[in-house]
């Protein structure tokens, strides 16, 4: 199964079955939220993998009671860094330099300009975060479909409680998204044989071939 085809199979599946993913399968997920991209290398989040029902059941009433949180085999939360502090971005520096064989004084170019992200307020640099781990979910939503186990992103959730819940205040950490994986549950999913629906081709993608210019005759026209 190629990208595409797998991702024509995968959609948001709203019911599970509560069958276990095998280990090296989910496993193989997690190596790929890993290797996924982020700003600087940076990683300014962390996933946490939970498998354990009764914790599930703990965080249903704060995802508005969606059936995936207990019906999944595993939830990721995925929680951004709350704020950035200079010792994160000394400490990130030293490891780079460590798995690089390089010496820090080399890196001084790259760490002053995370450090200059020091000059936003805690609230900007928190938002920065959580899209660096959108990145990091929708890489895993990818790796899920090529290995044919269902997912479900949310977002759909009171973060402040399951903050408290998985005590990430105390790691420095808040929630930003929800991923359940499992097996869709094919009798009473109604999601589970309608077509994807996406908008058409030529609205989404806008293709520019030339250098834009405006001028003061054509701005009146557009």
């Amino acid at each position: 199964m190629n990208i595409i085809e797998a991702l024509n199979w995968r959609y948001a599946t709203k019911r599970m079955n509560g069958k276990t993913i095998p280990k090296e399968k989910l496993q193989i997920i997690l190596d790929a939220i890993y290797l996924a991209p982020s700003s600087y290398g940076l990683q300014p989040y962390s996933i946490i993998v939970i498998e354990n029902l009764e914790l599930m059941k703990k965080i249903q009433p704060i995802a508005y009671m969606q059936p995936q949180i207990t019906e999944a085999s595993v939830l990721l939360v995925f929680a951004a860094w709350d704020c950035l502090t200079q010792q994160k971005i000394d400490e990130y520096i030293t490891h780079v330099a460590k798995v690089r064989n390089m010496s820090e004084d080399s890196l001084k170019r790259i760490k002053l300009e995370i450090g200059n992200l020091l000059k936003n307020t805690a609230e900007e640099n928190f938002c920065w975060h959580a899209k660096q781990a959108s990145i990091a979910l929708g890489v895993a939503l990818c790796a899920a479909a090529l290995e044919q186990i269902d997912s479900t992103p949310m977002e759909g959730f009171n973060s402040v409680d399951l903050d408290e819940v998985l005590q990430l205040k105390e790691r420095g950490l808040r929630s930003v998204s929800i991923m359940a994986l499992g097996y869709r549950d094919i009798e009473n999913d109604p999601l589970v044989n309608l077509p994807k629906v996406r908008r058409n081709k030529e609205e989404l993608f806008i293709s520019i071939q030339s250098e834009i210019g405006f001028t003061a005759s054509n701005i009146n026209n557009i």
